[in-house]
């Protein structure tokens, strides 16, 4: 298991282990958000906050929603729309100790033209 949280701790996320690679994308949001995402089945993540303690953000074809801490601003993970417990959802690694993380591969994404790996 692998354990990480916002800058002030409000939001901590528990995941089943490692990510096998991280994804880099350059979509407006993303390079914006300066988060590398690390994927897993939406069941096997452990959200763990009080209530009213995150935020979300939900923009273009409605199929993400982006949360974020309400109190620091951290961007920990996002969650497919219209089901956020099914399926795959994106946690953002940087919230992870880096040595917890240890070495990882990192994908770049060219999510702002054509949604492809540049890798």
């Amino acid at each position: 298991m692998l354990r990480g949280s916002c800058h002030c701790g409000a939001v901590q996320i528990e995941v089943p282990r490692r990510p096998r690679s991280l994804t880099e994308c350059n979509c407006s949001l993303c390079r914006r958000y300066g988060t590398r995402w690390a994927y897993y089945q939406a069941p096997t993540v452990r959200v763990i906050a009080a209530r009213g303690a995150t935020e979300s953000y939900v923009w273009g074809d409605k199929m993400l929603r982006t949360v974020r801490c309400r109190h620091c601003g951290t961007v920990t993970h996002w969650q497919p729309l219209p089901h956020p417990k099914r399926g795959r959802m994106g946690v953002n690694a940087r919230i992870f100790d880096p040595a917890a993380l240890g070495p990882v591969r990192i994908r770049r994404k060219d999510g702002a033209d054509t949604w492809k790996f540049l890798d």
